[in-house]
């Protein structure tokens, strides 16, 4: 019987998710053949889950610094500056957003949990201590027969990590759409607070100095994690459960009060927790921002399980980890501290000034290559792409009004996406700390986390519109940071800065590319409009199934800041007798939008254009009224218009609604309409509100007023509140059997 035939090494690195150019190229780096440590090192550095291979080119278009800015892309997480905290010292906002979206799919739970904890490493990595978590979540079809079971176990995940750690989950969203049958998203989002003048960065400063791992054993969980994040599915995909990592989130706890601890003591030179592709990427990127190099002795490493080689030490994504380079003689003051927190730890190593990452094992030196392909050589495409069809406009008046204006805002705000989300966000602590004044389970437009010791407050929100995005990448684009500002301006909040998560399919067919390139572009042509930088963010690519591809969803993940929490606004404290004004213009626009999906069965249309210039002037009105106590019950327009916009309102205060109609557009585009850069506010008097917008040049107009027990339009319909509520809050536990 003959022998199975020999791998070759292009063969086996073709398994690691390398090309055949990519790895020729790493051979004529090394001029000779890697080995397979360091064939699997490369393959996750050169990973487009790290190195960002097709699209750095274009999110060098994104504007990244600004007034408030400390630090911008590039690091673990971004910085901002929010002013004085309680005893005058400089206080820093740290923020990130990250994707888990592949391992949520082949093992929801553990997806979902592990995605949590990352994004916290990020940020408590970088000197903060987390606040608040918000998480982006699509799911595909309620019919599909994966979905219930993804759903209740990315939830469940979230839940059974973030509470556990004791860090509030105060915003999100969540939709479901056919697209994601195949790939869901799991998008997680962490903020929080630290001393401006105590900020860690990752950068190894020096040789010579020890580094040292300290936080969970390694075990053999999440091998090639970042590899399988850079690939698409196919039928055989749940296969891949052994590239799930595994979380513990009482480690965590433990991890981060030892990081701070660590911190605290001035023993830290350079800090970064292991995410990504694990020992490698936080090795490498520590000695590669540097300029130095490093040397592991991997012996040295803490080992969760038996006979581990070198290449699964090096791959492995085990959770709860971190590397730190300490200060000259400092390690036994990190000792004291990682044993007071019972976590294992050792000095595996040092920098050195080979600028070379050196690897041993056993007495052997099993990788010895240059950082510099490895840290910021990796290979870049300028891929080819194609620009997006445009959408035709629909004429609103050529879009059928519903035959029952009472059933179709049944059908409308008990559809998955409009839905209640009740039976989700209870499942989630919302108030652990003590901190949380808003959420958005309680009727805000975005989640407000009081800053410690002071009045300020800051508001934290996470937004896309996928099928604006899919039908004009650009608009959808520019729609997605608007909302966000728009949310956060909703509350009352200054909008500072914003982290994103670009999820899209395989960036090798054109078409997506052209997604990818005109997403970005919308983007940052909002963000330059609006002051909002971003500072931080990922990008998760090749997410489809069998070459089907996800609907672009360019997440954004949004901080603004309230000077005094007392003068902010929610849309959950509406009573009787106020008037309902409605700011921003409406033509009407029903392209895209929930009423053409929801009630029509249909998908076309471009979506509303959204003009920078008027969401600026409107933002600012809107706020101005809410910093000057003129209004404190607002509710941005998005999804479903006017109507979805009042029916949240009047479900969230328990108290009814009057919407007067409009003879100059036809009905359904005035009630179902999705303009942008509109809010619905509630007053006291509308007198002087109206005479404040009209002297801001802002359209503003008397739409209603608020009471009794129904929700109606005179003429058209009238629907009692509990009846929709019934609806509304039925959907979620009705589909999840609860």
């Amino acid at each position: 019987m003959s022998a199975a035939p020999t791998k070759s090494l292009a063969e086996t690195a073709a398994e690691f998710g390398l090309k055949r150019e990519e790895f020729d190229l790493i051979v004529r780096r090394l001029n000779r053949e890697p080995n397979h440590v360091e064939l699997g090192v490369f393959s996750v550095m050169w990973s487009e889950h790290c190195s960002y291979k097709s699209s750095k080119k274009h999110l060098g278009k994104f504007p990244t610094t600004g007034p408030k800015v400390i630090c911008g892309p590039g690091e673990n997480a971004g910085v901002v500056d929010i002013g004085e905290g309680p005893d005058g010292q400089k206080l820093a906002c740290i923020f990130k957003m990250e994707s888990h979206n592949h391992p949520s799919f082949i093992e929801p739970y553990q997806g979902a949990a592990t995605g949590v904890g990352g994004i916290m490493r990020d940020v408590f990595t970088m000197g903060a201590r987390p606040v608040a978590l918000l998480n982006a979540l699509r799911f595909g079809d309620p019919s599909h027969p994966k979905t219930k079971r993804l759903l209740g176990g990315v939830v469940a995940g979230i839940g059974g990590y973030g509470n556990c750690v004791g860090v509030p989950t105060v915003a999100g969203e969540t939709n479901f759409h056919r697209g994601y049958d195949g790939n869901i998203l799991v998008n997680a989002m962490c903020v929080g607070l630290a001393d401006a003048d105590k900020i860690f960065y990752s950068a190894a400063p020096a040789p010579g100095l020890p580094v040292v791992y300290f936080g969970s054993k390694t075990g053999r969980d999440g091998i090639h994690g970042a590899t399988m994040a850079s690939a698409e599915f196919d039928d055989a995909s749940d296969e891949k459960r052994p590239t799930v990592q595994v979380g513990d989130p009482f480690a965590e706890k433990l991890l981060i009060e030892a990081t701070l601890e660590l911190m605290a003591s001035g023993a830290v030179a350079a800090i970064q927790d292991m995410g990504a592709a694990g020992l490698t990427s936080s090795s490498v990127e520590m000695a590669g921002k540097g300029g130095v190099g490093i040397e592991l002795d991997l012996d040295a490493v803490p080992q969760r399980e038996e006979g581990m080689s070198a290449y699964e030490m090096m791959l492995s994504e085990s959770q709860e980890r971190m590397l730190a380079i300490l200060k000259p003689g400092r390690e036994a003051d990190g000792q004291r501290i990682f044993a007071k927190w019972g976590l294992d730890a050792a000095t595996i190593g040092h920098t050195t000034d080979t600028g070379r990452l050196v690897l041993t094992h056993k007495g052997e030196t099993v990788c010895d290559v240059p950082l510099a392909p490895l840290f910021d050589d990796a290979p870049l495409y300028d891929r080819p792409w194609t620009a997006p069809e445009p959408q035709p406009r629909l004429d609103p008046a050529s879009v059928p009004a519903p035959a029952d204006y009472a059933e179709a805002v049944l059908k409308l705000m008990s559809a998955p996406d409009m839905a209640s989300k009740r039976w989700l966000w209870e499942q989630y602590d919302r108030h652990v700390m003590a901190d949380t004044l808003e959420d958005s389970a309680t009727g805000a437009d975005a989640g407000i986390v009081r800053v410690h010791g002071t009045k300020k407050a800051l508001a934290v929100t996470s937004d896309v519109t996928p099928r604006y995005v899919q039908a004009d990448p650009y608009e959808g684009g520019k729609q997605a940071v608007a909302e966000a500002w728009r949310n956060l301006t909703a509350v009352g909040a200054d909008p500072i800065a914003i982290t994103d998560n670009l999820n899209f399919g395989n960036p090798e067919r054109p078409e997506i590319m052209g997604q990818i390139v005109r997403a970005i572009e919308g983007m940052a042509e909002a963000c330059r409009a609006l002051d909002f930088p971003v500072v931080s963010g990922n990008v998760s690519l090749y997410n489809e199934t069998n070459g089907a591809a996800i609907p672009p969803t360019p997440t954004v993940g949004a901080v603004g800041l309230i000077a005094d929490y007392a003068r902010r606004a929610d849309f959950g404290s509406l009573t009787g007798g106020e008037t309902l004004i409605l700011v921003g213009e409406t033509r009407g626009h029903l392209g895209a939008s929930m009423y053409l999906r929801e009630l029509l069965d249909r998908e076309d249309g471009a979506p509303p254009p959204v003009d920078l210039a008027v969401e600026r002037r409107n933002g600012d009105f809107v706020r101005n009224l809410i910093l000057s106590g003129q209004a404190s019950v607002v509710h941005d327009l998005s999804d479903g218009g006017l109507i979805a916009a009042a029916a949240e309102m009047a479900l969230a205060s328990r108290v009814g609604v009057q919407l007067m109609n409009r003879e100059d557009i036809p009905a359904q585009a005035w009630l179902f309409g999705e303009d942008q850069g509109r809010y619905l506010l509630a007053v006291h008097g509308a007198d002087a509100a109206l005479a404040a917008a009209e002297a801001s040049g802002v359209p503003a107009r008397v739409v209603g007023e608020a009471g009794g027990d129904v929700i109606a339009v005179p003429g058209l319909f009238s629907l009692a509140l509990e009846r929709l509520r019934t609806a509304h809050e039925g959907w979620l536990p009705g589909f999840m059997g609860a």
